[in-house]
């Protein structure tokens, strides 16, 4: 034991991975329904690995910290921009008010309870599941004009009072979303959710189901007796006004491809492409003539991810799409399959409103395809390659921006290195979504730098406050737990008052507001849980976007109000 102690001090990186090995390890262990999520379990961990007085260079932790910075502004920065716009100003607004109650809360419960910058600062962090927020007020310590001892004092309070309000907010969070806030508003979450579905021509309510827009089909049918001599126009228009298209047609002399005025004889075989919903109905004119013909069927197909940048077609629902591009002859046999924004897949259906930012998945031959989605906007790329360029002079220049300051009355003031990251990534994902060809990071990517990169902050932060985190958290324990509690709550439940009886939301989307100024994916995952339904992921996006830029500046804002 003692050799693998002083191997481990003596090679710190090898305690992180360890440190992340086991946290990641925890995370599989559970006591019935309930388990830890990465953040808590990798933090846990590094204050286990801490108390063999191990040292990690904290010029690291910053290191990870700005690759989780960088994939969090670069996924949410399309909904940040158009978050700008006069549509979504709802959404910022209860954004703004919920960022901002958070603030005043976390505060004044911090000099209510006694809490240093650093407590009250990793109050905020964890209450509302802003991990940049730790990561931004731990920068803000760092040049605070205080001895090491005390530096490192608010490190360990900062430390300490993010691991014990995390799980405090996230249960918080949930059970506010899901039980307090239909309370407040008198609502049947998922009746109001199945409610506005139907308006948008959704079929069905539960979440992940198939809606009649996403069942596109392929199925073969042998021409019938009563058809003969019939063209193929004139079979799609016996659909009309369904978009059913004959894709390939078998003859005596083999497969051919249609043309509109090819003459259909009995015997023929032809394959339709269209929804799932026109094939299985009673109208169809081709009912009971279906056949297997895996030769015939076998046609190749392509799917493409647009990004919506048309004004033309933003705030337009998919049935003024289908109305407007697709009658056009070069949009046959292509179709709309989903609908992400924020990276969540919303609603979809005829009355699905979308949004300049939002990415649309379109299916159809590649040559029609090449034709019809420069419409909407530009198609994003294969994620078969990483700009490592863009990325890496993204976080240079955002950092470098953040750093600089500029003195008010007496005080050196700026938006911090973390900030900075985060803006760079905000501008990177959105120059992507507008210039595809620019800043392209495959979503697997992004993913790798979301979770390593905050988890190995986290780590190197266990690891640091370790030897003093027992200390702090027999000190502070109970009041941090009753703070946390309460930053949670009374944010949440203003904005939801606000949202519903000033502003006359939707409860299931703003529901989704809540979840998303929060930063709150397991929030989200809860309400459409409740709800049965992704209504609420129509308030999530922007807010999201804008919740991730104002909380993570609150944790040094937090340092700054109560150091002063």
């Amino acid at each position: 034991m003692t050799w693998l102690i002083d191997t481990l001090r003596r090679h710190p990186e090898v305690a992180l991975f360890l440190t992340l090995a086991l946290g990641y390890a925890l995370t599989r262990v559970r006591l019935g329904p309930v388990g830890l999520n990465a953040v808590v379990a990798v933090l846990i961990a590094g204050v286990a690995v801490g108390q063999l007085q191990i040292d990690v260079p904290a010029s690291l932790q910053w290191v990870f910290f700005v690759l989780f910075l960088f994939s969090i502004g670069y996924q949410t920065g399309p909904q940040f921009f158009r978050g700008l716009g006069r549509s979504a100003l709802p959404q910022v607004g209860l954004a703004l008010l919920l960022c901002g109650t958070a603030l005043a809360s976390a505060f004044l419960l911090a000099r209510l309870f006694g809490f240093n910058a650093g407590g009250g600062a990793g109050l905020l962090a964890g209450a509302m599941n802003a991990s940049a927020a730790i990561g931004t007020a731990g920068d803000a310590i760092a040049r605070l004009p205080a001895d090491p001892a005390a530096m490192e004092s608010l490190s360990t309070s900062l430390t300490v009072a993010f691991a014990v309000t995390y799980l405090v907010g996230l249960l918080t969070e949930v059970f506010t979303l899901t039980a307090i806030g239909p309370w407040l508003m008198r609502a049947d979450l998922a009746a109001a959710c199945r409610t506005l579905e139907a308006e948008m021509g959704i079929d069905g309510g539960a979440a992940g189901a198939e809606s009649s827009y996403q069942g596109i089909v392929v199925r073969a049918y042998a021409i019938p007796g009563a058809l003969d001599g019939r063209s193929v126009a004139d079979l799609e228009g016996l659909f009309a006004p369904a978009r059913v298209y004959a894709e390939r047609v078998r003859t005596p002399e083999g497969l051919v491809e249609p043309v509109p005025t090819m003459q259909l004889r009995t015997g023929f075989v032809v394959a339709m492409s269209g929804r799932l919903a026109k094939h299985v109905e009673p109208g169809n004119p081709l009912a009971g003539a279906e056949i297997d013909d895996p030769e015939l069927l076998d046609i190749p197909t392509v799917v493409v991810d647009v990004v919506v940048a048309e004004k033309e077609f933003a705030g337009r629902t998919l049935e003024y799409l289908a109305e407007t591009i697709g009658r056009e002859e070069r949009s046959r046999s292509v179709f709309f399959r989903k609908i992400l924004r924020g990276g969540k897949e919303v609603p979809f259906g005829p009355g699905s409103v979308v949004e300049r930012g939002d990415v649309v998945t379109m299916v159809g031959p590649a040559s029609r395809l090449a034709l019809v989605a420069p419409l909407l906007g530009p198609a994003l790329p294969p994620a078969n390659s990483t700009d490592f360029l863009s990325m890496t002079v993204a976080i240079a220049l955002g950092g470098l921006g953040g750093l600089a300051t500029v003195r008010l009355a007496g005080l050196e003031v700026g938006l911090s290195m973390p900030v900075g990251v985060l803006l760079g990534g905000l501008v990177a994902g959105w120059l992507h979504s507008v210039r595809p060809a620019v800043a392209a990071m495959p979503e697997p990517v992004l993913r790798v730098f979301d979770s390593i990169g905050l988890t190995g902050f986290l780590a190197v932060v266990g690891i640091n406050a370790g030897p003093g985190f027992i200390t702090g958290l027999a000190t502070s324990g109970l009041p941090l737990v009753l703070a946390g509690f309460l930053v949670c709550l009374i944010p949440n439940v203003i904005t939801i008052l606000a949202g519903r009886y000033l502003l006359r939301l939707h409860p299931g989307v703003l529901l989704g507001i809540c979840a998303g100024a929060g930063t709150s994916p397991a929030g989200l995952a809860a309400v459409q849980e409740k709800a049965g339904s992704k209504i609420p992921t129509l308030g999530y996006g922007v807010s999201y976007a804008v919740g991730n830029l104002l909380l993570a500046l609150w944790g040094s804002v937090m340092v700054i109000l109560l150091a002063a």
